[in-house]
């Protein structure tokens, strides 16, 4: 299993909330592979956290949907299977794309030049088969680009849909390499710098089944 480093708690941030945020980074990025187990003193362990707030941070996380208890104290990051990845792109569908229009009519010239720095990134991720580059640079440009939504009801449906799926992203990149994927990301770019709304929607939608897809042929 991966190690990271003890938790480093910022200036404000509650220890549990850190323990939260850290742990959650974990499933997000797919750390915790799916199925894999999570145990109070292997999260305690890994983040050089307390008992107490270890339980809080996997209770949260279990509410979410991010974790699954099974019983016994048992508690695992879930295995999706096909009607699980056939309702999470339902879901993504649903949400995401409106949340890029509104994007669209809000964002700045400044935002959209942030985001192309944050693509570029990904490409360089991509370029050099760094899953965890990739990874994180690709969910820093949907935060990114959600942020300019101003819909923060959709905006943490959206966050609560990709801590579900996201240890299946990191199997399916760590299996097929980064160079099989495509960034759809440039189209999403011309529609957000011409304030096109209804280009914004569809280039997110292609992005969402694209990821989803991948996905769904793994599991």
């Amino acid at each position: 299993m991966v190690k990271t480093e003890a938790v480093t708690v910022g200036a404000g941030v509650p220890v549990h909330e850190q323990v939260y945020r850290d742990l959650r980074e974990l499933v997000l990025f797919g750390v915790l592979a799916p199925g894999e187990p999570v145990t109070i003193q292997g999260v305690v362990d890994r983040l050089g956290a307390g008992m107490t707030p270890v339980r809080e941070a996997l209770r949260r996380l279990t509410a979410e949907g991010a974790l699954e208890s099974l019983g016994n104290r048992r508690i695992v990051v879930p295995v999706l299977d096909a009607p699980a990845v056939e309702d999470l792109t339902e879901a993504r569908l649903a949400i995401e794309p409106r949340l890029a229009a509104r994007a669209a009519e809000r964002v700045t010239a400044q935002a959209v030049a942030d985001l192309r720095k944050i693509d570029a990134r990904l490409d360089r991720g991509i370029a050099r088969g760094d899953v965890e580059t990739y990874l994180r640079e690709n969910h820093a440009f949907h935060a990114a680009l959600n942020s300019w939504a101003a819909a923060p009801i959709l905006t943490s449906l959206t966050e609560s849909l990709w801590l579900r799926f996201g240890p299946s992203l990191r199997v399916v990149c760590g299996q097929e390499g980064t160079r099989a994927l495509r960034d759809l990301h440039k189209e999403l770019l011309e529609a957000l710098h011409d304030g096109d709304a209804e280009a914004a929607s569809s280039a997110i939608s292609g992005d969402v089944r694209q990821g989803m897809e991948m996905i769904a042929a793994a599991v």
